[in-house]
């Protein structure tokens, strides 16, 4: 978006906000991964944020950073553009994670979301290991982790037009965003 993604708005708030008042009714704890160079983000003062601890290393980084500094051993993670989270779909996430090291959506062959995900502390050392040796593809990470795949049919179960995967990436999105957001409100 050649901008700062967390702080674009949806209908007068930030993605980041969103985001946010979603998953407060699920947690006591909500972290926010950043940069060094991220601007200030607008969180209310229970939202946590915490600096990446491999800085350049992508979206693992971000989840290595996050389960290193939670108090659960458990852990929801989201990506910041995830406007329309289905707080019913992360609970069942939730209940399913005993026993695994994530809990990830699979949409379809080849499609899965790791940035919706809930993530073990059990994987910790897993992570450590493929960032310092760069292999950074988190589907890649999840091949060498005890993984429950939620498939698509269970997802539509609380999700049925799966806008729990919307991710705002281009101008146009937002604006699509935007739509729903105003239908969801009506």
């Amino acid at each position: 978006m050649g901008k700062c993604k967390a702080l674009q708005t949806i209908c007068g708030k930030s993605l980041i906000e969103r985001v946010t008042e979603r998953l407060t009714p699920l947690s006591s704890q909500i972290l926010i991964v950043t940069s060094q160079q991220q601007p200030e983000l607008p969180v209310s003062c229970e939202v946590e944020v915490v600096v990446d601890i491999y800085p350049a290393k992508g979206p693992l980084g971000g989840i290595y950073t996050g389960l290193m500094a939670s108090e659960s051993p458990y852990n929801i993670v989201v990506a910041c553009d995830m406007p329309f989270l289905n707080i019913e779909l992360l609970r069942y996430m939730v209940e399913l994670c005993q026993d695994f090291d994530a809990v990830v959506p699979r949409l379809g062959e080849g499609k899965i979301e790791p940035l919706h995900a809930i993530y073990s502390k059990t994987c910790l050392s897993t992570l450590r290991t493929e960032l310092e040796c760069n292999h950074l593809r988190v589907d890649r990470v999840l091949n060498n982790l005890n993984i429950r795949y939620v498939e698509l049919a269970e997802s539509r179960r609380f999700d049925p037009q799966l806008l729990s995967f919307f991710n705002s990436n281009f101008p146009s999105d937002l604006k699509r965003a935007a739509k729903i957001a105003t239908e969801e409100q009506s």
